[in-house]
């Protein structure tokens, strides 16, 4: 019995030696037709790399390899940067969602999607229930400014509330210059703290110009009123 060839074909099958390839290797392939797709294609490449950098951001502070400092000024750039590139109607129509993303890349990136529903630093969202409160409000130095600071913050941001300034893109930035400015007096606790830091995270996920309701709007008044308590009862 006669070994059959390798791999054989059908029978039926008669090779056309007229084909030939209509593609030229030896050309560039190009990704975009014009300079806007070309834009484009570097707007989602960016925000592909900085979820990916988040990620590894993320692991890297908690196994402590890398500084607190430099974490959160990465980290609270990166977040900047991705929110400045989504902030264009076109990229954020071909990004669809981050979940969206991530499923057509193949992003397996649990601690960025963290992250970036929060829009915080870890260093801004967590509390050390070992740091020393600050001394009382009238206390002098550098200590005493930075809890006037806190105070306006506050101030500015009931007022805006109160005001009817009551979407995204107007109280995200206020409440998050609360949350630093409180940091920056004490990393201690206190009474609704996590309050500012759940409003924060509301917001961050809405749209740049979604509005807060009337109700949403006086539940978010009374919450940061009784932040603004509990943060000088610590002080006193």
């Amino acid at each position: 019995m006669s070994r059959q060839p390798y791999a054989p074909t059908p029978h039926s099958y008669v090779p056309n030696t007229t084909l030939s390839a209509t593609i030229n290797l030896d050309e560039e392939v190009k990704l975009a037709e014009n300079r806007a797709e070309r834009d484009l294609q570097d707007s989602l490449a960016e925000i592909f790399s900085i979820i990916v950098t988040l990620d590894e951001l993320e692991k890297a502070f908690l196994k402590d390899a890398i500084p607190e400092a430099d974490y959160a000024e990465i980290c609270d750039r990166s977040l900047k940067q991705y929110k400045s590139i989504l902030a264009d109607e076109t990229v954020s129509k071909a990004f669809v969602g981050l979940e969206e993303f991530k499923a057509k890349w193949d992003l397996e990136v649990p601690r960025a999607t963290e992250r970036i529903r929060v829009g915080l630093p870890a260093t801004t969202v967590q509390t050390s229930s070992t740091t020393p409160a600050a001394p009382a409000p009238g206390a002098g130095g550098t200590n005493g400014v930075l809890i006037a600071e806190a105070t306006q913050e506050f101030i500015t941001f009931l007022d805006a509330v109160k005001l009817g300034l009551l979407s995204k893109d107007q109280l995200h930035p206020l409440l998050s210059d609360v949350i630093q400015s409180v940091n920056r007096v004490t990393d201690k606790d206190f009474e609704n703290r996590g309050k500012i830091v759940q409003w924060l995270i509301t917001l961050n996920q809405m749209k740049a110009t979604d509005e807060l309701s009337e109700e949403q709007a006086r539940e978010l008044e009374l919450d940061i009123q009784q932040a603004y308590g509990g943060f000088k009862r610590i002080l006193s």
